[in-house]
């Protein structure tokens, strides 16, 4: 049974930062791709970053380059997201998520993954 478990959401000001964890079960964590991605209210989800089985390969959309970075410990079996100089805009739900394939830019998109986490609420006050 794969698991996800995501955490170190929360409340930040505008400007702070944050890092969410991601930690997977169930699965053989060091072969797979893992993203991140983000809903607003009212709004779709939306791709976030993602990075390949070994770290050496990423991809991040492209309003978020320089702010986020992605990163993993394979020892440990998570996922990071550091979150900085946040902004209002940024208050979503953040999702981690196992991909399907290799590394390639299906990690863009919603279809390029198998299993998904529950959810850490992020929110930004202006």
């Amino acid at each position: 049974q794969v698991q996800l478990v995501e955490s170190g959401g929360g409340l930040v000001q505008a400007g702070g930062s944050l890092r969410l964890s991601c930690a997977a079960s169930g699965i053989t964590f060091s072969t797979n791709a893992m993203g991140w991605f983000r809903q607003a209210p009212g709004k779709e989800r939306e791709f976030v970053a993602a990075i390949s089985w070994n770290g050496a390969g990423t991809y991040y959309a492209d309003s978020l380059k320089g702010r986020f970075t992605i990163s993993r410990d394979n020892a440990k079996n998570t996922v990071y997201l550091q979150m900085n100089n946040l902004k209002f805009e940024d208050t979503a739900v953040y999702y981690c998520a196992v991909g399907t394939r290799g590394f390639g830019p299906s990690l863009k998109t919603k279809s390029g993954y198998a299993y998904w986490g529950q959810g850490t609420q992020v929110t930004v006050s202006s």
